[in-house]
């Protein structure tokens, strides 16, 4: 139903937290959607998952969903009881959402209007939560399942961008078969292809964000370690070759009239870590350039590229894609993260802040464009 032809304030679910390893990245970025989300506007409905899958009900207390002590948040110090559960009905004429704990009567929460998932990584941005959803006949923020789980998967994500002739660069795929079948193959495949385009090597789970997991390895001797590492969040890995050059993100943001892009930022070196990792994200709280001092050719080209690739995946409501600049002065896209860090300091918010988009309106256009978009197929 949409905002327009509804007697109430539409009801959002704010889901967060989940069962991949960026649990805690999810619950920062809840925080800052519930501060900010408009009140007047809307009814908040906060859900917690935690980190074995149970959806709790949890406290509307943005100000407990942050880094204190360098200690990041959780779903389980937010919870309002150990053992409660929060269904979800898998019935598209039913959105009652209901509380149930172990020996009492459940307690209805109220319809659900709209999900606003603020998950990162698998379980959640990679198309299960969205399939979830669909069979409730929930509308919901951001893209289905095709793209979600595309854009959580770096081996398809990629292979979908070269087939639409964008600019991908040299990476290998371990499968968990070929690794638990034949671990010195697989080493071997990885060691040819470093043959082939150098060392140094970046080593990253397949299927996770927020740098997680991910080693840059100098030469052969760090290369078990850097597999291990990436296979504690992934059975599935990619090897990288290291791109010299800028990184370069932009934000991709659906209007009405289409998807368009925002003002570019540039991802500075960082000194103090060997490349932009989890702790220089999240911890140490590396600075991004915002704009990127481009030039009008890059910027635009950059702003091209980055809808080219939300377009490619069929992405819905929004994208932060990344980039390298090389420096032959050619653009080659990463990733795409089809639920980016959204805090008020994350690059995707920061760039449409710099594109004339705040913070609060950004939250209220997701939210608008999901009312009014259907379940199923579109």
């Amino acid at each position: 139903m949409s905002s327009e032809t509804s007697p109430h304030k539409p009801r959002v679910a704010v889901v967060f937290g989940g069962r991949s390893s960026e649990h805690a990245i999810s619950v920062l970025t809840a925080g800052a959607v519930l501060r900010a989300i408009d009140r007047d506007k809307y009814d908040v409905l906060p859900i917690g998952i935690t980190t074995d899958g149970r959806w709790a009900l949890t406290a509307d207390d943005p100000e407990r969903m942050v880094i204190a002590d360098r200690q990041l948040p959780s779903v389980a110090a937010l919870a309002e009881s150990t053992e409660g559960g929060v269904v979800l009905p898998v019935d598209p004429t039913n959105r009652e959402v209901v509380y149930s704990e172990p020996g009492s009567v459940p307690k209805a929460l109220g319809e659900v209007d709209v999900v606003f998932p603020v998950l990162h990584g698998p379980y959640g941005e990679d198309g299960t939560l969205q399939g979830l959803l669909e069979l409730s006949g929930v509308p919901y923020v951001g893209s289905g399942v095709l793209a979600s789980a595309v854009g959580q998967d770096k081996d398809y994500m990629k292979r979908v961008f070269t087939s639409f002739g964008l600019p991908v660069g040299p990476y290998e795929v371990i499968r968990p078969r070929e690794w638990e079948n034949d671990p010195a193959a697989a080493r071997r495949k990885i060691v040819d292809f470093a043959g082939e385009h150098g060392w140094p090597l970046f080593v990253k789970p397949a299927r996770a964000g927020s740098s997680m997991g991910i080693t840059k390895v100098d030469d052969l001797g760090g290369l078990d370690e850097a597999i291990e590492e990436a296979r504690r969040h992934d059975p599935k890995i990619l090897v990288e070759s290291l791109l010299r050059g800028r990184e370069i993100e932009c934000g991709v943001l659906e209007f009405e009239d289409g998807p368009r892009a925002s003002v570019p930022a540039e991802i500075p070196p960082v000194t103090a870590h060997d490349f932009y990792d989890f702790e220089a994200k999240y911890i140490d709280s590396a600075d991004g350039i915002v704009p990127a001092p481009l030039s009008d050719e890059q910027t635009a080209q950059v702003q091209e590229l980055a809808v080219a690739a939300f377009e490619a995946a069929s992405c819905e409501g929004l994208v932060r894609a990344d980039f390298f600049l090389q420096d032959n002065g050619e653009f080659v896209i990463n990733e795409i993260n089809t639920l980016p860090g959204f805090t008020p300091i994350s690059m995707y918010p920061r760039m449409w802040q710099e594109s004339g988009v705040s913070y609060p309106e950004l939250i209220d256009r997701l939210l608008q464009a999901a009312l009014q978009r259907s379940t199923g197929l579109r």
